[in-house]
């Protein structure tokens, strides 16, 4: 039960544990009755699904409640409780039984987003952390990030780990023009990696960089992870940074760096051989791309 995820639907978290031997996913009962009513209160939603465990019950519709187990997840107090969890094929029955308009776009959203581009990025990434791809030598090099980027969307994007050749822009930000591009790449590895503040204003000229079509947030997070493992032996826990707060202060460091560096600062934990942080991270990389 070694691998933890979190997904996001409309801001709601849905937590799920990995079970290796059987080879499933077992996600929180709570989460999903909390995502599909839009309530974050812990409990309501305890209340609410003691509330529906009766009604099946009562209805002879208790498949749900009969394959129910509990396992431990980090609780809102951050510790870790026993709580009620479900399969994939009773997570579909639940949002069924709950009688919401929300409950039928939960489902389609939790059905089908494994099968897009995100979602089978977003598996081939959780695997990177075992892929040894980058060689120490190569971390801080665009070389490296190429190398991330092809990884993750390698036969989903036949541009994977390809420096563009068109300009792009990006909700009114416009990146470097694709005819200045490879020269601008080489200022910035170029730039130096021995301080804190180095690391972090490499990454947000790699960012204003853009190197790829799609998918440089992702894989820049990546690499910006892989320079603080080797030059200061700390990563970034994402889950610890608001994805408002990240998308404001990346914006403001076009002119600014000094809130990135704050919250990136603030975020940094030398459990850098710890999987669950790192799936947090791509878990939280993910849901800063999505849109709102």
């Amino acid at each position: 039960m070694s691998k933890i995820s979190i997904r996001f639907y409309k801001d709601h978290k849905v937590r799920a544990v990995w079970d290796e031997e059987n080879n499933q996913w077992w996600f929180s009962v709570l989460d999903i009755v909390g995502a599909i009513n839009g309530q974050d209160d812990h409990e309501k939603n305890r209340n609410y699904w003691k509330y529906l465990k009766a009604k099946l019950k009562r209805e002879n519709q208790s498949e749900v409640v009969s394959a129910t187990t509990q396992l431990k997840l980090v609780a809102p107090d951050g510790k870790k409780r026993l709580t009620d969890v479900i399969r994939q094929k009773e997570v579909e029955l639940l949002a069924k039984s709950i009688p919401n308009y929300q409950a039928m776009a939960f489902l389609d959203w939790f059905t089908y987003s494994d099968n897009t581009i995100d979602g089978r990025s977003k598996k081939k990434a959780y695997t990177y952390i075992e892929s040894n791809l980058v060689a120490d030598k190569d971390v801080g090099t665009v070389k490296a990030l190429q190398q991330i980027h092809a990884y993750i969307f390698g036969g989903l994007y036949d541009f994977a780990g390809k420096i563009r050749t068109k300009t792009i822009a990006k909700g009114g930000t416009l990146f470097c023009l694709a005819e200045h591009l490879h020269s601008y790449l080489k200022t910035v590895e170029a730039m130096p990696e021995n301080t804190y503040d180095e690391i972090v204003d490499k990454y947000v000229e790699m960012n204003a960089a853009h190197p790829f079509m799609e998918g440089n947030g992702r894989s820049t997070r990546i690499w910006l992870d892989l320079i603080f493992k080797k030059r200061m032996k700390m990563c970034v826990d994402w889950s610890q940074i608001d994805k408002r707060d990240y998308l404001d202060a990346m914006i403001a460091s076009r002119l600014d760096n000094t809130k990135i560096r704050e919250l990136l600062k603030a975020a940094l934990t030398n459990k850098i051989d710890d999987r669950e942080i790192f799936m947090k991270g791509i878990d939280y990389s993910y849901y800063y791309e999505q849109e709102d």
